[in-house]
């Protein structure tokens, strides 16, 4: 059994992608080819905002988010601390320090209550300027985005929607990638919706943030490649991977149905032993990951059971950002953050791909 069956998802879709990689070999139009803006034109529909900007991963779609709104030395990003290191990482990339947030007991997404507490400490202390919340849509499911967008409103923040595992969850028929001011995913192979290497995407329905955003991504670039008006990054979306992404995405409405399917019977069949997935009325996860806590027994106890019964397990994650060593400097120690150190002392994560039914 595999955790994320790839090679299933390649076989399935094997005729398509093919046929689009050998499209893009006939046309030699390597870098921003006619695929990247059809694919890009096609998440737009899918997700439903005015812009989608592809670009070379999920971190520098954090990246630029930052970049295009202006984030700073002095100012504060307030990040979940039980996420994935890049969430964090991108933050002093630019001058910036990251403010720690704990989490839901339910859901593991920010919690509104530590934000709001948070924002007031940063405040209170004056060291820093509240600029940007960080929210994460963690294993697959949207963050509280109707009690984080009131948070923002009161102090003046702009939201960034880190769906690098949300691609595909939706809140009352709202989907990932469309909720803050500027929203960012991945197309890391393992996500919901994964390339063949890396690959990432910015949303946003500001005309002004897209247009600043596709200068970035591009060197900063104004009229032309020789006109360089900003500093930017170097990361476009391939478009061999863009080619993969459009046939993959025209099968992606399918294979979230069947992640519903694999989760409502990993519900079944496990809720009497474990602490189950919460999924909010009027939410969808697109499960990214199946994550449960157990009732009894040690976290390691029942991933050597499932590993004795060919079953492979995961742990994510172990280690939240507050215990990282990058940033140690920052002042945080243990008990800071109870709901998300005991999450990462606890959870596991089983398979869940499209093809395990």
């Amino acid at each position: 059994m595999q955790f994320i069956d790839l090679q299933a998802q390649y076989k399935h879709l094997k005729k398509r992608i093919d046929a689009r990689i050998q499209t893009v070999l006939d046309h030699g139009k390597y870098i921003m080819g006619p695929e990247v803006q059809e694919f890009e034109e096609q998440l737009s529909s899918y997700v439903g905002v005015k812009h989608s900007i592809g670009v070379a991963n999920g971190t520098d779609a954090l990246q630029l988010a930052l970049m295009a709104l202006g984030v700073k030395q002095g100012d504060a990003v307030f990040v979940p601390t039980f996420t994935f290191f890049a969430s964090a990482e991108v933050v002093p990339l630019l001058g910036a320090t990251p403010v720690f947030v704990d989490i839901d007991e339910y859901t593991y997404n920010i919690c509104p209550v530590s934000l709001k507490s948070a924002i007031e400490t940063t405040l209170k202390e004056g060291k820093l300027t509240p600029k940007i919340i960080m929210a994460v849509d963690l294993f697959g499911l949207p963050a509280d985005y109707m009690s984080i967008k009131t948070i923002a409103d009161k102090y003046g923040l702009k939201i960034i929607e880190d769906a690098a595992q949300g691609f595909g969850g939706s809140i009352n028929g709202k989907r990932a990638c469309s909720f803050g001011d500027i929203a960012t995913t991945s197309f890391f192979p393992a996500k919901p919706l994964g390339c063949y290497g890396d690959g990432g995407a910015v949303f946003t329905n500001d005309d002004d943030l897209a247009a600043l955003i596709r200068s970035l991504r591009v060197h900063g670039k104004g009229a032309d490649k020789y006109d360089n008006v900003r500093i930017g990054l170097n990361s476009r979306l391939d478009t061999i991977q863009a080619a993969i992404l459009i046939e993959k995405l025209n099968n992606f409405p399918w294979e979230l149905e069947q992640r519903q399917k694999v989760s409502e019977l990993y519900n079944e069949k496990l809720a009497d032993q474990f602490h189950i997935p919460v999924v909010p009325e009027g939410y969808l996860s697109s499960w990214a990951q199946y994550t449960v806590q157990a009732k009894a027994g040690t976290r390691e106890s029942h991933m050597a059971a499932y590993k004795d019964k060919g079953v492979p397990t995961m742990v994510y994650y172990g280690t939240n950002m507050h215990e990282q060593t990058a940033f140690k400097g920052l002042g945080y120690k243990s008990g800071d953050f109870p709901t998300a150190e005991k999450a990462s002392k606890s959870v596991f994560s089983l398979p869940m791909h499209p093809y395990l039914l």
